[in-house]
């Protein structure tokens, strides 16, 4: 029971110490932010694909089969960029209504452009295809922009904190508290990202428009403690 006692009082010591040293030394916190703006290069499209939904009944097979070979015309790369994510079929049900059997598929497909986008979103239309919507956008170098920012964010702290020393006649000395916060990336469910793909006329002069999306926004902070001399 001593034995526990001790090192109880010994840790409490020590961490009474440490804290007193910290605060007893002079130190300005500031907190030092970085953005940036990037142009998302990652489009990922959900395509849901049922045949109970298609006008001319056509077995899914084949609305699949002429959807990767539109794909592969329009140039996507189906092995790195195309995968089914689930099937479904209403077999279940047809033994209790004695209804037809109808099956359905969602896919995932990533393009890289916002024009892209918008011409699979066409092809599609072309043959039937209209449950579409844009899921999530993201940039293939988020982690390497990610470090970028938290570079830049200690950089602005250690020149904010010595301006700020220097207008009282101070330097600051070297860091003794870091924190750094999760980077901030909003990805907003609005139109231009989440927008439900409705039927558009199919003109023979319709021509793929100059599509944008909105820029994917980072935002990084960090809190610093200075030296105060």
């Amino acid at each position: 029971m001593k034995t526990i006692l001790a090192a109880a009082v010994l840790m409490l010591t020590i961490t009474t110490f440490a804290q007193k040293n910290f605060i007893d030394q002079n130190f300005i916190e500031v907190t030092g932010k970085a953005e940036k703006e990037i142009v998302p290069d990652e489009i990922y499209v959900q395509i849901f694909i049922n045949e109970s939904d298609n006008k001319a009944k056509e077995p899914l097979e084949m609305l699949e089969k002429k959807m990767l070979k539109k794909f592969e015309e329009i140039g996507i790369d189906l092995k790195k960029d195309f995968l089914v994510k689930d099937l479904n079929s209403n077999f279940k049900n047809y033994w209790l209504k004695k209804t037809d059997i109808f099956t359905s598929k969602e896919y995932q497909l990533i393009v890289h452009t916002a024009k892209m986008a918008g011409r699979v979103f066409r092809e599609l239309e072309a043959f039937g295809v209209s449950n579409m919507n844009i899921s999530k956008i993201d940039h293939s170098e988020m982690e390497k922009f990610k470090k970028e920012l938290k570079t830049e964010a200690i950089k602005n702290s250690k020149e904010t904190a010595k301006a700020l020393a220097e207008s009282i006649g101070q330097n600051i000395g070297r860091a003794i508290y870091i924190r750094e916060n999760e980077p901030y990336i909003p990805y907003r469910a609005n139109d231009a990202m989440m927008m439900r793909v409705k039927s558009v006329a199919m003109e023979e002069s319709y021509t793929d428009p100059d599509l944008e999306f909105e820029k994917i926004k980072i935002e990084y902070s960090v809190q610093v403690n200075y030296e105060l001399q």
